[in-house]
């Protein structure tokens, strides 16, 4: 049987949040017309060679997330898959921003699952329109906690103090 077929129909479900996978978080897309942009999206990094859009002809490339996660509802578990406007809420900046934060600090990115352990989530998912899609889509979050802080706040705060620890503090919420 169809996978897309066995999806169930959109809803909104109270959920808390297992795990977030980001080995391919992110996909580089045109930052004037938003259309993907050819090349090699597994790895979100930029390259100058496919950076020009055949649609409008610009070369300033931006990254947009695309995050699967998992969630445990009181009936299920479920893979979900989160892009770049739900996503953010989570985060609380942009893909780019998430990016060149994990370069500068590479055990942020690994740090992510720590923030967003057991975090109690309002989600609305949806039925995916291409039938060759495998998870639902998140398309709306609301994190339930009310001292619910963005992915970015928290991995600043960590990241900052563990090098205040050693006497460099070079990472502030004005960095970028």
């Amino acid at each position: 049987m169809n996978k897309t077929l066995e999806m169930e129909a959109d809803q909104t479900v109270l959920c808390q949040l297992l795990a977030v996978d980001l080995s391919d978080y992110c996909y580089r897309v045109c930052s004037r017309c938003e259309r993907v942009l050819p090349g090699d999206n597994s790895k979100c990094v930029f390259s100058s060679a496919s950076s020009l859009c055949k649609f409008c002809q610009s070369n300033e490339p931006k990254l947009l997330y695309r995050v699967l996660m998992s969630v445990v509802t009181d009936t299920s578990v479920k893979t979900v898959i989160c892009f770049d406007r739900a996503a953010t809420v989570l985060f609380g900046c942009s893909a780019d921003e998430f990016f060149h934060f994990t370069k500068l600090n590479p055990k942020a990115a690994s740090m992510v699952n720590q923030v967003f352990d057991g975090e109690m989530l309002r989600m609305t998912l949806t039925r995916p329109k291409n039938l060759n899609a495998q998870h639902m889509r998140v398309t709306s979050v609301v994190p339930l906690r009310s001292g619910f802080q963005p992915a970015i706040v928290t991995l600043r705060q960590l990241c900052c103090t563990k090098s205040a620890s050693l006497g460099d503090c070079s990472i502030t919420n004005n960095s970028f």
